[in-house]
């Protein structure tokens, strides 16, 4: 494929990765937060070698610092973060 064409074809994507790194420029709690969130998910991806999690938003937390990662076929994880955002434990859920 063209690498003009190949650009093209991933520009929209980028756009998005950057449109989400704008919407937390002036608040410095919410792009703390997206950075312990990316973490999480690194880190479960790393840990369980399956991509494509995502933060759970359907389950309130009531703790900081604590968030549920899906994976897509497998059951959730739960993530906490230590006071700096880095992933710190992950707890498979088994139901």
């Amino acid at each position: 494929m063209h690498f003009s064409l190949r650009f093209a074809l991933c520009l929209p994507f980028m756009a998005l990765a950057a449109c989400e790194d704008m919407a937390t420029t002036g608040d410095p709690a919410a792009r703390a937060e997206l950075a312990s969130q990316k973490s999480c998910i690194r880190a479960v991806e790393k840990h369980t070698g399956v991509s494509g999690a995502s933060i759970n938003t359907t389950i309130p937390i009531v703790e900081t610092g604590q968030f549920i990662i899906d994976l897509p076929g497998k059951a959730p994880w739960t993530c906490y973060t230590d006071e700096t955002g880095a992933a710190k434990q992950l707890i498979e859920t088994r139901l």
